[in-house]
């Protein structure tokens, strides 16, 4: 090995210093820490927000939703996820305290909320879905065909919904008479 005095000189104090600090060079032992998903229950889903469909995997322990990624096997997104669905996990009510979790209600003129529960809220939604229907619903057409539709009320889909589930509401918005129904994938 070829030292100059002056390397020599460097390489000695240089150790001496980190020795006299207490500074130990071998190498230091790590250990990983476990993987928060460990001992996870694994689905697939599809990201609510928008209609491009991007595949989500999420995991759960104890019906609990603990992560959600992007599922690289996915042909759509193949893994990789926008900020909207990025931030998906916060959807579960488990991992965000600042979520509602109740229903809130505020009644005509009113300046503040109140919290109902959820019976009230489905009730009053079927009350006022009721009364629109009977208020706009129509039978009989100007040139006295039969048509029963209902102008008055419409119906937009969601892109989260699969195939069986928009068909299932499909059949119940025509079943109210509903003509203007539209889906997030088509708009």
């Amino acid at each position: 090995m070829d030292v100059s005095r002056r390397g020599f000189l460097k390489l000695t104090g240089t150790t001496l210093l980190v020795g006299g600090l207490g500074i130990d060079l071998k190498p230091i032992e790590t250990f990983a820490q476990p993987k928060k998903i460990k001992y996870t229950k694994e689905t697939t889903t599809i990201c609510p927000y928008c209609a491009v469909g991007c595949g989500i995997i999420v995991h759960s322990r104890n019906g609990k939703i603990i992560n959600a990624e992007g599922d690289p096997d996915h042909p759509i997104n193949e893994g990789t996820l926008c900020s909207k669905g990025a931030s998906v996990y916060q959807l579960s009510g488990d991992a965000n305290e600042n979520r509602l979790k109740k229903p809130l209600y505020r009644e005509p003129y009113a300046k503040e909320f109140k919290e109902i529960s959820w019976d009230e809220a489905i009730d009053k939604i079927a009350k006022n879905v009721k009364k629109s229907r009977d208020k706009g619903f129509v039978i009989k057409n100007a040139k006295g065909q039969v048509v029963n539709r209902n102008d008055d009320i419409a119906h937009i889909g969601s892109a989260a919904l699969d195939n069986e589930e928009c068909y299932i509401l499909q059949k119940l918005m025509r079943g109210l008479g509903l003509v203007y129904i539209e889906h997030q994938a088509r708009i």
